[in-house]
């Protein structure tokens, strides 16, 4: 059940926060909800637990997503190694 909270923030930083929610893709509330459930509950100190199941991708990689079209067994571990020892490795000097 959702319930409503009303909090006291210097106007400033609302504008500020609004921002980052926009440019995050999600809503002040949503953000300030997932803080709110990443605070321990035995000592208060922020547990650094994010389900990312639940994640929304953010705006930026919501632009690039289908932008590159790679083959279903692209293997970007190997395409890296290859192209790391032809900066480093090659006699092409």
């Amino acid at each position: 059940m959702k319930t409503k909270l009303t909090l006291t923030v210097d106007k400033s930083t609302i504008e500020k926060a609004k921002i980052y929610a926009e440019e995050q893709g999600r809503s002040l509330s949503a953000l300030i909800e997932n803080y709110l459930k990443a605070l321990h509950p035995k000592n208060n100190v922020i547990a650094f637990k994010f389900d990312l199941s639940k994640a929304e991708p953010s705006s930026t990689l919501k632009r690039l997503i289908g932008s590159v079209k790679l083959p279903y067994n692209f293997d970007y571990k190997e395409e890296r190694l290859q192209r790391l020892n032809e900066k480093y490795l090659s006699d092409n000097e």
